[in-house]
């Protein structure tokens, strides 16, 4: 026990990575393809020999499609996308997946990265725009009298540049935290979506001495003060990939009450693999589905501590999270945050969002290198020096 008479044992965290989603709840997963219409074939287990052919022989793809080469993988491939229907499951059809970038509030965090001369912070802005970005968060405004005069002169260059960005800003679930991101909303005469966090692991409560009923009052008073503001909430769960199902139920539950627009889960510690987010996100729309909160969207923050960071947002949208966060070179605390780059570069391959030039993504990492003084590493896949040359 410690001095204060907690039991030490109440904070060991939760492994979604051991859970499995209910049978039903989980969409195909990459490899597991759905067969395709005019193939009339079914997919062997894995491990069993791959494509079962269809009694009958193969059929051509309806329509009359002339099949492209490279045989039946190719031709089946074809014959869905000419169908218009999804064959792996990033393929997101009419509605892309969204991605909101991070760098200026979780990427500047990390103790070897700068905060940017504003000039800088600007021209960083323009290069999101440029590669497709749909949301930016502008940092915490509470967080002292820069953080918020920068919050209000990011928002003004993007309505008056008419950047196609959506505004998001951080605050914790305190209502002083929420009243700053609505003072920058007020001045800057735009409107900014609250991104409330709070920690949702048992290492954080037994560190904090939180209860339910503490976590449940403080998402309460966020939601509260956005609504008296007229600003949409989204409720972020710190550490939700080492959280217990019934702590997210409690905050699930309070976010629905306090009028949430979304929920953001978070893998804090870079924690989490493919399966664990397939698990944690059908657990989430469970459970909103079991409130009648089908209505709120998901969204995914990931961090790198294991080097998982950009498989883990990949597999997050194959499991169907409506926006992804990620950072210019995945720059963030201690390994950094999904990389940005390579996390559009390849939802666009795989069909999530519209393609990307590559040229245009080396363009926003040279503005991010100079924005954070941050090198480009030689071997960076899409920016670095050896790949270009090569």
């Amino acid at each position: 026990m410690s001095a204060d008479g907690r039991d030490p044992g109440a904070a060991a965290p939760f492994d979604w990575n051991r859970a499995e989603p209910a049978p039903g709840e989980r969409p195909p997963r990459p490899g597991e393809l759905l067969s395709p219409p005019g193939f009339g074939g079914q997919l062997s287990p894995p491990g069993t020999g791959g494509l079962r052919p269809p009694r009958g022989g193969l059929q051509p793809p309806r329509g009359g499609l002339q099949p492209p080469p490279g045989g039946l993988v190719a031709d089946a491939w074809g014959a869905a996308r000419a169908e218009g229907e999804a064959w792996l499951p990033f393929d997101r059809g009419a509605r892309p997946v969204e991605v909101l970038d991070e760098t200026l509030r979780d990427g500047i965090q990390g103790v070897s990265t700068v905060n940017p001369p504003r000039a800088l912070k600007i021209e960083l802005l323009h290069a999101m725009a440029s590669v497709g970005v749909d949301v930016v968060n502008l940092g915490i405004p509470a967080a002292g009298p820069r953080q918020f005069d920068d919050a209000c002169l990011l928002v003004r260059e993007i309505v008056a540049s008419r950047l196609p960005l959506g505004l998001t800003a951080a605050a914790r679930t305190l209502a002083a935290d929420v009243e700053e991101v609505a003072r920058v909303a007020e001045r800057a005469g735009a409107p900014i979506m609250v991104y409330a966090f709070i920690g949702s692991s048992p290492i954080r409560h037994f560190v904090e001495g939180w209860g339910p009923d503490f976590l449940a009052r403080s998402v309460d008073e966020a939601g509260r003060a956005a609504a008296a503001a007229g600003l949409p909430f989204c409720l972020v769960a710190e550490d939700a990939t080492r959280s217990p199902p019934d702590m997210l139920r409690t905050l699930f539950r309070a976010a629905v009450d306090a009028g949430a627009a979304r929920l953001c889960l978070c893998d804090t510690t870079g924690h989490v693999t493919p399966p664990g987010v397939e698990a944690l996100v059908a657990f989430a729309r469970r459970e909103l589905g079991a409130l009648g909160a089908t209505g709120i969207e998901l969204d995914w923050h990931g961090h790198n501590d294991r080097g998982l960071g950009l498989a883990a947002a990949l597999w997050a949208v194959a499991s169907g999270v409506e926006r992804v966060h990620a950072t210019a070179l995945g720059v963030g605390e201690r390994t950094g945050n999904t990389c940005l780059e390579l996390l559009v570069d390849n939802l666009g391959r795989l069909g999530a969002r519209a393609p990307v030039p590559r040229e245009r993504l080396a363009a926003y990492c040279a503005a991010a290198s100079r924005a954070l003084a941050w090198p480009v590493a030689p071997d960076h896949p899409i920016a670095g020096a050896l790949t270009r040359r090569g």
